[in-house]
């Protein structure tokens, strides 16, 4: 079973997120992902804070990638770019 661990801190604009994924090879991954306060909006209108978001679009891109093919640092709209459906399918 794979472990995702995500904390976010408020930075410019919205917040910033490290993200360790532990999918039981010895050998996690780390991650930095940002997030705009208009994308959380958009995307989880109900929620104060993207942890929660950040770990689904994790799970999104676990169910279509192996987590050496995660980018180490990105914004969270750009899984949009490789994943036309992410947005219809991350919305709640």
């Amino acid at each position: 079973m794979t472990a995702i661990t995500v904390r976010c801190e408020p930075a410019a604009g919205g917040w910033t997120c490290q993200v360790s994924v532990d999918d039981g090879d010895g050998r996690p991954t780390a991650h930095v992902v940002t997030v705009a306060a208009t994308d959380l909006a958009r995307l989880d209108p109900r929620a104060e804070t993207p942890d929660e978001l950040v770990r689904r679009s994790f799970d999104f891109l676990l169910a279509r990638e192996p987590t050496s093919s995660i980018l180490a640092r990105f914004d969270l709209m750009v899984i949009a770019r490789y994943f036309p459906e992410f947005e219809h399918t991350i919305r709640r």
